[in-house]
């Protein structure tokens, strides 16, 4: 994939490079990497900064126990390094795992290091990003602990749903296994599974071949349950 290539599949790259030097620009090089791949492991030094031009990744946490919990996921355009650099660190503090195939403009960490000093479009833009990450993560916070796991699995069913129930579709399947949905909602396994038959005990999702299923009526449903569990938070 060349420049030309790149800016017609991702357009809002445009903003961020403007003013990029020729010389970095030169030394940066285009990667496509398929979906389910590291692009960075926790723990590990950084020597290089990207954009996430394409696709959709996540970060996750890994802990010595083997557990992984998922801390956020992001849609293109991203980073790969941002914090790391800013806080002038040497490792990584979490693993990114691309969901889709995502599409990497990389260049070497000093290059950006230096960019980003003489370019304050480029560094409102980044911070700006990165301000928004944080704000939606810290909104969130805690909801595994304030709300139900009904409310959670719910949520999330709705938010899927906004998203990928468009034009004349009147149904969805959640193509994610039950511990991909354990990392991204924070809940164990075993309240999972005790929610998810709960739910389709009462009609509110569907299951086939053992994925989750949402239709229009579930939806309506889902939307009113949420607005009575959330009243019902708020006089805890």
């Amino acid at each position: 994939m060349n420049w030309e290539e790149l800016l017609k599949r991702a357009p809002k790259l445009e903003a961020y490079i403007k003013h990029m030097p020729p010389d970095i620009k030169a030394r940066s090089v285009i990667k496509v990497i398929p979906p389910g791949q590291i692009i960075h492991q926790k723990n590990y030094e950084l020597d290089y900064f990207a954009f996430v031009c394409c696709g959709d990744h996540r970060a996750i946490n890994e802990f010595e126990n083997g557990n992984v919990y998922m801390i956020e996921k992001n849609e293109a355009i991203d980073f790969v390094g941002e914090v790391t650099i800013l806080a002038g660190q040497e490792r990584t503090s979490v693993t990114l795992e691309t969901i889709t195939e995502c599409v990497l403009l990389q260049m070497p960490r000093k290059d950006f290091e230096r960019w980003i000093k003489e370019d304050i479009n480029l560094l409102y833009l980044i911070a700006s990003k990165v301000a928004f990450k944080l704000y939606r993560s810290s909104s969130k916070n805690g909801a595994t602990l304030f709300y139900p796991p009904n409310f959670l699995l719910l949520e999330y069913l709705v938010q899927y749903a906004d998203k990928h129930m468009t034009g004349n579709k009147t149904s969805i399947t959640v193509p994610f296994t039950r511990n991909q949905l354990e990392e991204e909602l924070g809940i164990n396994i075993k309240t999972l599974n005790r929610t998810v038959k709960k739910l389709k005990d009462t009609g509110m999702i569907g299951i086939i071949k053992g994925k989750l299923t949402f239709d229009k009526e579930q939806y309506n449903k889902a939307v009113a349950e949420l607005a009575v569990l959330r009243k019902g938070a708020n006089h805890w």
